[in-house]
């Protein structure tokens, strides 16, 4: 006779809560019943939801959560406003007011008050102008919102701007005003990147769409969502995350590709990916995705090698020329020991440990009771980049924001995540605008203190979404397990494997 162990009791209360909640696809969880941490803050206004609660008629969880969205970046704007208002020129007040962003002074700086592209071979240019740090996706997107710039501005004569140096192009009245109106046209962009970000994590687990009001009132997305251009891969992350939940593999291979192509990280999600399709057999599905993904970035790399190559490599050459930068622990290491590593060994050790953590995160994955979720894995993933990164700017919290949401919908842990991120984000600006210098000279430790913080929280979520990979019963968003489940660890064998597909 066959002898189960007894089921949780953290199962058995999740269970009673979905019975509370009524939730199915067609009627979606509800915040108030399923979270605890929301089902206290929703006492002073009545408590959770009731049983015999209607729907309202327009407001649907999708509307509710883009509209949050767009809230928050509003807010998000708002913050910004002192930099606007001394158009990004108050060296001191971008840091005292914590309104830095890398947008209006890449404007003057990388030719697109020229209209330069940048990509471009021409020695001239590119003696007067540095090369774009960033990947295409980026670069392209940056020129393309340039090009908007010159439009609403009337389209400027830029021929007679090659005479006058960078630096005093940057003072002229008429760069200023297109400058202003850069950052406008960026702003509208990326919340628009934004809203369909939000949109995607709506529809990512059916019956789950206020998972998304996390992403859509996150402080993170409003302090970072204008400090660069991660937004872009942001989206296409959560594109790549919808794609794969609606069993669509060559548009998640899109999405991929050309989140590659913007920033590298959503490369990370094919680890994800690999794991999954091992466990359940799914080669074909894999191949499609890397195919597709594999294509999509040469296609949109394809004009820059063509136009440019060396301005191409130059974003592969600066990141792996740099040392030790803001926000990484090899920053806190350099600065409290004196110690300089070079270039070369922090790349050396840092791919060393992301190597292992990922060869951690394959085990981890294959020894689970039941396959991870795709969000799960790529959080797990992309945090061990993070980690270790030897820079790790204070925008890069959006990277992991649409993974954290899906992979751990519990307020209560994304809190604690983001309030190391909202403490990180403070003491950052402080400490570049020399605020946190001690009066006697000497390095900021405050600023080492808030390295760690935000790596200790970062490390918080990351255990929690492990021991929700190895305890299946601790995810909200799984199903309670079977008995089977419970008694047996491994993966299962190529006859269960349309039963793990119904499951999911």
């Amino acid at each position: 006779m066959t002898r189960h162990r007894a089921e949780p009791a953290s199962v058995r209360r999740r269970a009673e809560r979905a019975d509370r909640s009524g939730a199915s696809p067609s009627r979606p969880v509800q915040p108030t019943v399923e979270d605890p941490v929301v089902e206290a803050l929703s006492e002073p206004v009545g408590g959770p939801i009731g049983t015999r609660a209607g729907r309202h008629p327009w407001w649907t969880p999708v509307r509710v959560v883009l509209a949050l969205t767009a809230l928050t970046f509003a807010l998000g704007m708002v913050q910004k406003q002192p930099c606007a208002e001394t158009n990004w020129d108050d060296g001191q007040l971008r840091y005292a007011a914590m309104c830095y962003s890398d947008l209006p002074y890449l404007y003057s700086l990388r030719g697109f008050a020229e209209m330069e592209w940048p990509y471009t071979d021409d020695e001239q240019v590119r003696a007067r102008y540095q090369a774009m740090e960033y990947p295409v996706g980026i670069s392209s997107w940056a020129f393309g919102t340039a090009w908007v710039t010159h439009v609403l501005a009337g389209s400027p004569d830029v021929t007679e701007r090659y005479d006058t140096s960078v630096e005093s192009l940057s003072g002229r009245d008429d760069v200023q005003r297109e400058r202003r109106i850069f950052v406008a046209v960026n702003a509208v962009g990326l919340a628009l990147m934004a809203l369909l970000a939000a949109w995607f994590l709506t529809g990512v687990n059916p019956g789950r769409p206020w998972d998304a009001v996390a992403f859509a009132v996150s402080p993170a997305l409003a302090l970072s969502g204008l400090v660069n251009w991660d937004l872009l891969a942001v989206m296409l992350t959560a594109g790549a995350l919808w794609a794969w939940a609606r069993g669509r593999p060559a548009l998640t291979g899109l999405m991929i590709g050309l989140g590659t192509a913007t920033k590298l990280y959503p490369l990370f999600l094919l680890g994800g990916l690999l794991v999954i399709c091992w466990r359940e057999r799914r080669w074909r599905e894999l191949g499609v995705v890397g195919g597709v993904a594999g294509a999509a970035y040469v296609v949109a790399n394809a004009p820059a090698w063509v136009t440019g190559w060396d301005a191409w490599r130059y974003f592969w050459s600066f990141n792996a020329d740099r040392g030790a930068d803001l926000g990484s622990l090899w920053l806190v290491v350099q600065q409290a020991t004196g110690w300089v590593p070079s270039a070369g060994l922090v790349n050396e050790v840092s791919w060393g440990f992301f190597v292992l953590w990922c060869v951690g995160v394959l085990v981890l994955g294959m020894a689970a009771p039941r396959t991870p979720r795709l969000a799960q894995l790529g959080l797990l993933v992309v945090a061990g980049f993070l980690l270790v990164n030897k820079v790790y700017s204070p925008q890069y919290v959006l990277w992991l924001l649409p993974l954290a949401v899906l992979a751990r919908p519990r307020w209560r842990d994304l809190l604690i995540w983001q309030a190391g991120e909202v403490f990180y984000f403070a003491m950052v600006w402080l400490y570049l605008g020399g605020y946190l210098a001690p009066t006697g000279g000497g390095e900021a430790g405050a600023y080492w203190i808030a390295i760690v913080v935000r790596v200790l929280a970062e490390l918080w979520l990351v255990a929690m979404v492990v021991r929700d990979v190895l305890r299946p019963w601790h995810d909200p968003v799984a199903r309670p397990l079977s008995p089977d489940e419970l008694v047996s660890p491994l993966p299962r064998a190529h006859g269960d494997v349309s039963a793990s597909r119904a499951a999911r």
